[in-house]
């Protein structure tokens, strides 16, 4: 007499077996990723609050500033802007603290170009809207090319202070830059 093996019944995938249901499955492989779209986000709010300029205009020496500026190479005025970063008073280059803007001189492609012509003509128009404050370190900070490093700060009528950089960034023209290394804008 043969005997017959009984034929093997079929082998039950891991959730079927452990009792999980589909639902609660999904629910495990979802749960990593929203806690991390979470964490993601909640450093995106926080870290996108921080104003670069001071709340308030500086106690101590400061100089306020008035138009008109041009471009610089563009007509004849006391103030002129080089790029979307960096201005000219006479003959004293100063840099705007906290940003980082465009290349206009030496761009590495003509994307970075076209932007570096934006930022420059609306830090341009920021500054042609009325007196501003230069605010800083005294004595006078200078970066690694000699220029001063400056707040460019406005205040208004209701008693709040507007920081140009903190402007220039919610526009987009630029990103704040406190030293290091710069990404590229291409």
């Amino acid at each position: 007499m043969l005997h017959r093996r009984p034929a093997p019944r079929p082998v039950l995938p891991a959730h079927r077996w452990s009792g999980e249901s589909r639902l609660r499955r999904f629910w495990n492989a979802l749960r990593w990723w929203l806690g991390a779209a979470l964490l993601v986000g909640a450093m995106w709010y926080f870290l996108g609050q921080q104003r670069i300029g001071p709340d308030a205009i500086p106690a101590g020496p400061s100089e306020v500033i008035k138009g008109p500026f041009t471009r610089c190479g563009k007509g004849r005025s006391m103030g002129c802007v080089i790029d979307g970063d960096t201005i000219m008073i006479g003959q004293r280059m100063i840099r705007v603290i906290g940003i980082d803007a465009p290349e206009v001189r030496s761009p590495r492609c003509a994307d970075e170009a076209q932007k570096g012509e934006a930022a420059s003509m609306y830090l341009l128009a920021l500054l042609n809207q009325g007196p501003v404050t230069l605010a800083g370190p005294t004595p006078a900070v200078r970066d690694e090319y000699g220029r001063e490093l400056r707040h460019l700060l406005r205040a208004r009528a209701d008693g709040t202070v507007q920081s140009l950089a903190d402007d220039m960034v919610a526009s987009g023209l630029s990103r704040p830059y406190l030293h290091g290394s710069r990404g590229p804008w291409c």
